[in-house]
């Protein structure tokens, strides 16, 4: 019939050789390019903080991160870290939940909102809160009256964190609980169950692995967060220093062994935040390839 003669087949053109050939030299040069920029700016510095840390024994290195203001440091960036990270997950589930799954005026200007500290630095973020809190602030002198601290101690580090850590696990959620849509929610409710339980039993395990990767995220920036945190904090030693703050005053007073074991630490978090990372994208990755009887 004249109709099928019509057809075309595009799948079955052959590209000419000199193209595949092109192709493949441009992909191999692209990979040397990135994979040598990550050498010299990530995985060469990461080695260089190792033998630096090492370099004068494993004495040093264990002297240098159970001193007291190492301890201390530490021991505030974990506190630090336990406060924001579960807040800032209940906030990007609401968000994200509320940006998804619901229409309502101002949906814009609150996705503007979660993504302002991704355009606003750090430094700058602190410097709001000292307006706010200090002691010539704002709030300065209603806080005085009732002896309420924030500037220079350690509620105002967990506010700083709190703000700069904000996006990351609302950002993670959002891209997928849109491309997941609404129909299992809707189906869920439509057989009678309440809105918690379809959260708990529908919404909550199609997220999971979006959300501990947020987590995951917001833990690495809580832990490395330096400039909010050192506008607030004071650099009180043994108070208000974090492990970022903690490197900083040790590597400018020539401690240069002491600063690099606790570097050390940091770096090794980010190593095992890496491993975890790939892991989460890995399940991921499999959790969407359909089984064989789903066919």
């Amino acid at each position: 019939m004249a109709g099928h003669a019509s057809i075309q087949y595009p799948h079955t053109q052959v590209q000419s050789p000199m193209k595949e050939t092109e192709s493949r030299w441009v992909r191999w040069l692209l990979i040397t390019a990135a994979l040598g920029f990550l050498c010299l700016f990530l995985v060469l510095p990461l080695i260089a903080i190792f033998i630096k840390t090492f370099e004068k024994g494993s004495a040093v290195f264990f002297a240098a991160i159970s001193s007291p203001d190492a301890l201390s440091a530490i021991k505030l960036t974990v506190v630090v870290a336990v406060i924001t990270v579960p807040l800032n997950a209940i906030f990007g589930v609401a968000a994200a939940w509320a940006v998804t799954k619901f229409n309502f005026k101002g949906k814009s200007l609150l996705i503007t909102i979660i993504d302002l500290p991704f355009a606003i630095s750090p430094v700058i973020a602190g410097l709001v809160f000292v307006l706010l809190f200090s002691s010539h602030g704002l709030f300065g002198p209603w806080l005085q009256a009732h002896d309420i601290k924030i500037i220079f101690a350690v509620p105002g580090i967990v506010i700083a964190t709190q703000l700069i850590t904000l996006p990351f696990v609302a950002r993670e959620l959002i891209p997928l609980m849109q491309t997941q849509g609404t129909a299992d929610e809707e189906a869920s409710m439509t057989l009678g169950a309440s809105g918690w339980k379809t959260f708990l039993l529908v919404t909550l395990p199609n997220i999971k692995w979006g959300l501990l990767y947020g987590i995951i995220l917001c833990t690495a920036r809580a832990i490395g967060e330096f400039g909010a945190v050192s506008v607030v904090s004071g650099h009180i030693r043994g108070v208000t220093n974090t492990m970022p703050l903690h490197i900083e005053i040790l590597y400018n007073e020539y401690q240069f062994s002491a600063a690099f074991a606790v570097a050390s630490l940091m770096s090794m978090f980010a190593i095992i935040t890496l491993v975890v990372k790939n892991v989460i994208e890995w399940k991921v990755k499999k959790s969407m390839i359909p089984e064989k009887g789903d066919f």
